[in-house]
């Protein structure tokens, strides 16, 4: 099949396979999925800077507000380096009673290097979230025959704005070199909501996008 365009290119699907599992090791450890990465990044003081900074802002410790309709709500993080620049992001998940997965806020944590243009730099991730979160609710490519069976905005849905989460987006202070932020803030959301997903009914879906089945198994 021809393929076209991506934001992130290859480091979307990437990092979805690699914080996913991280996660899993984290739960099958035993341990707490910060305090788990923290161990594996021990000594990579840019890495570690960004993810306390993100459990710090999502107030990591403390249980989250159930959402308005009563339904729990359950925090995942996922940190993910590329092209230069280290993004960290935990996003706050509830699931409602049509098995419906809602992302209510996101907390983006970026270390770019030398922050040229913070504006920019904070629409840009705003912009890479809801990016990825279309790919990793909706973002579906059912193939019959050779062709692609959707063709426009009615079957292959962006985010709405009903679904869009708040979006607080920290950049942190940095002297390395200056690195990309039109790309890198989307590999860590589908990963960073799959492991709310674990956290807030013990489930790992495995396949983008993320759905849950009648069954309430992951599909």
């Amino acid at each position: 099949m021809p393929t076209g365009i991506w934001r992130s290119v290859a480091h979307s699907q990437n990092a979805f396979f690699t914080e996913s599992f991280v996660d899993e090791c984290a739960a099958a450890a035993g341990q707490d999925p910060v305090a788990f990465r923290s161990q594996l990044l021990r000594g990579d003081e840019r890495h570690l800077r960004v993810l306390h900074r993100a459990a710090e802002l999502a107030n990591w410790q403390q249980a989250p507000e159930p959402a308005r309709d009563g339904s729990r709500r359950a925090r995942g993080i996922a940190i993910h380096r590329s092209f230069g620049s280290v993004v960290a992001q935990v996003a706050e998940v509830s699931v409602n009673e049509s098995r419906r997965i809602r992302v209510h806020r996101v907390i983006c944590v970026i270390d770019c290097g030398t922050p040229v243009n913070p504006n920019l730099i904070r629409q840009q991730m705003e912009g890479a979230i809801v990016f990825g979160l279309s790919a990793a609710l909706h973002g579906e490519i059912t193939i019959e025959r050779g062709q692609a069976q959707q063709s426009n905005f009615h079957d292959y849905a962006p985010l709405r704005f009903d679904e869009c989460p708040a979006i607080d987006v920290e950049i942190l202070a940095s002297d390395a070199p200056p690195g990309g932020v039109g790309e890198p803030g989307t590999p860590p959301i589908a990963p960073a909501v799959a492991n709310a997903l674990y956290a807030l009914n013990g489930m790992r879906l495995r396949r983008l996008p993320l759905k849950i089945s009648e069954s309430g198994s992951g599909a």
